[in-house]
């Protein structure tokens, strides 16, 4: 049996074969210490929890969904939109719960690409835009993220382009991997770009909430719906990656174009997961500051453990992970990446796998506890590297 072309160059995610490898290393009795994949390991809120228990107790709630969602969750979410980023967001029109935000990548490259259409990714970036694009058909364009220009596009460079043929442009801030936030700024220039040029910006928002105390949206730009689209994302900033609970904003022929696409590929989202996701969008700012000082003991840690490691970087870094240049005598990320993980038993992320702009560095996630980063960091100590 022969594949799809539309496989051609997608291969296996990073993490799944590393995580194999990893496997067999503990088989051996390794003990791998795992510092590289950013999924939470905190707990949602215990009223989020008790929603889902109650709610799923009832015997009127196992049926098929809507397939825009639940009104109480849209109106939740539009709520959250307006406490936190100060955007108005009509709940009934431009607002699409998602299963996790993933999916909706998905769903935005099969709505709007054809063939020969090209999409603006950023390098270093998240991995599945550039996976998605291609399953849809698309062509992928870097745009390269250079630490001197703070991680942002460098907009005179892409103006010396042939955008003609570009349909989508993919922007993440707080950047992943590099931790970098946005300013107003940035997003007005994105904004700028994208009606210049007839490009749909797409934003991926999941980390606002994680090590930053000014939450932004690119919703918040004056005629953004215009031109823009924001994914965003319960996983990060509510502890509930597994749940799978996220959702696009727009202006509602976004809304409309996409769910001809999502309306075909699912049925809705579980009724007690979506009540539950309601009741977390409700937490206060006491909820986001728990979370993010236990966010903040840890990167103490992860410090002390890349100051070990020769590497550089900034303590302005927003987000769940930290990305740090690697010292001179290594190759690359993976180089020692590799050797960190045979002689230590510890797993940090190369930088590369996020594309070649990342070669020179690593990523550490933040989501363990301070005794295992202290673990880490005499393993490490220990090894002498």
């Amino acid at each position: 049996m022969v594949t799809a072309k539309r496989l051609n160059g997608i291969g296996e995610y990073y993490f799944s074969t590393k995580l194999r490898e990893i496997d067999e290393l503990n088989k051996q009795g390794k003990q791998i210490i795992n510092l590289g994949i950013g999924s939470p390991d905190l707990p949602p809120h215990p009223d989020v929890v008790k929603v889902l228990q109650e709610e799923s107790a009832k015997p009127n709630v196992h049926a098929y969904q809507n397939y825009k969602g639940s009104p109480l969750l849209r109106n939740a979410f539009a709520q959250w939109y307006q406490t936190w980023y100060q955007v108005e967001l009509n709940a009934d029109t431009e607002i699409l719960p998602l299963i996790g935000s993933k999916e909706g990548i998905m769903h935005i490259c099969m709505t709007y690409l054809n063939e020969g259409d090209e999409v603006l990714l950023p390098n270093p970036g998240y991995p599945t835009y550039r996976s998605a694009v291609t399953l849809a058909g698309g062509t992928c364009v870097d745009y390269e993220l250079k630490e001197e220009l703070q991680y942002f596009p460098d907009f005179e460079a892409l103006e010396t382009t042939d955008l003609s043929k570009v349909k989508l442009m993919w922007v993440n801030y707080p950047q992943m991997p590099t931790g970098q936030l946005p300013t107003k700024q940035l997003f007005e220039q994105l904004v700028a770009f994208g009606k210049k040029h007839n490009i749909l910006i797409c934003h991926d928002n999941p980390y606002s909430f994680i090590l930053n105390d000014t939450p932004r949206s690119l919703m918040s730009v004056a005629g953004a719906k215009d031109i823009a689209i924001e994914l965003n994302s319960l996983s990060k900033s509510q502890n509930m990656a597994g749940w799978r609970v996220g959702m696009l904003c727009g202006a509602k022929e976004r809304i409309d174009e996409i769910i001809r696409f999502k309306s075909n590929m699912d049925s809705g989202m579980f009724l007690p997961v979506q009540l539950a996701a309601a009741k977390a969008l409700s937490l206060g700012k006491e909820w986001y500051t728990s979370v993010n000082a236990i966010y903040k003991q840890r990167r103490e840690k992860v410090y002390q453990l890349l100051d070990l490691l020769h590497c550089k970087y900034s303590k302005n870094q927003a987000g769940m992970f930290m990305w740090a240049s690697i010292p001179d005598n290594y190759a690359d990320g993976y180089t020692l990446s590799d050797d960190v993980l045979y002689k230590a038993n510890v797993f940090i992320t190369p930088g590369g796998i996020f594309g070649s702009a990342g070669n020179k560095y690593i990523r550490i996630s933040l989501c363990g506890s301070v005794e295992k980063f202290q673990e880490a960091i005499e393993r490490i100590q220990a090894a002498q590297l």
